[in-house]
């Protein structure tokens, strides 16, 4: 009896993104969920509403977009999904690092995976450095092709995002 041969399917072209070592910045595998936030939707819009005033106020004309917080984001998964249109415009179709500045300037290293449109590795270590939480909103400022300046917008405080603005 003749063994029946299946065709082979081309294997998928894999993108080698090369290693990066993503510095832990002293953090431990357990992180302390106890101190939580939950907000209500009234809140976490108002909230969004400040970190759009945030980024009118931006006069570099650099592209940028708001994005509020969610569970996933700032704890257990932490993963950060990127707007689809902007990572379509400005960020390319290769997986690589992208560095997020802070306010102070500090920098923090993340993967980002284009197929994914978000920020991987590297992303839970600027979550807990800032100590987001559920609902606070940043604002992502592209100045240049790989790096972010990042603002946040904190739930519950009543001014301004801590936004440098000299």
């Amino acid at each position: 009896m003749k063994k029946r041969s299946i065709p082979r399917t081309p294997e998928k072209q894999m993108v080698d993104v090369q290693r990066i070592q993503i510095q832990r910045r002293g953090l431990s595998k357990r992180r302390d969920l106890s101190n939580r936030v939950y907000v209500s939707e009234e809140i976490r819009e108002e909230t969004i509403s400040r970190a759009e005033k945030v980024q009118d106020e931006l006069e570099s004309g650099y592209p940028s977009f708001v994005k509020s917080m969610l569970q996933s984001h700032v704890s257990g998964g932490f993963w950060l999904g990127l707007p689809v249109q902007f990572c379509r415009s400005h960020l390319g179709k290769q997986d690589g690092v992208i560095t997020l500045i802070d306010e102070e300037g500090e920098e923090y290293e993340t993967i980002y995976l284009a197929r994914k449109n978000g920020l991987s590795g590297g992303w839970m270590g600027f979550a807990i450095a800032h100590n987001l939480s559920y609902g606070d909103t940043l604002v992502f400022e592209l100045v240049r092709r790989t790096a972010f300046k990042v603002y946040i917008t904190r739930v519950g405080s009543s001014g301004e995002s801590s936004k440098d603005m000299s």
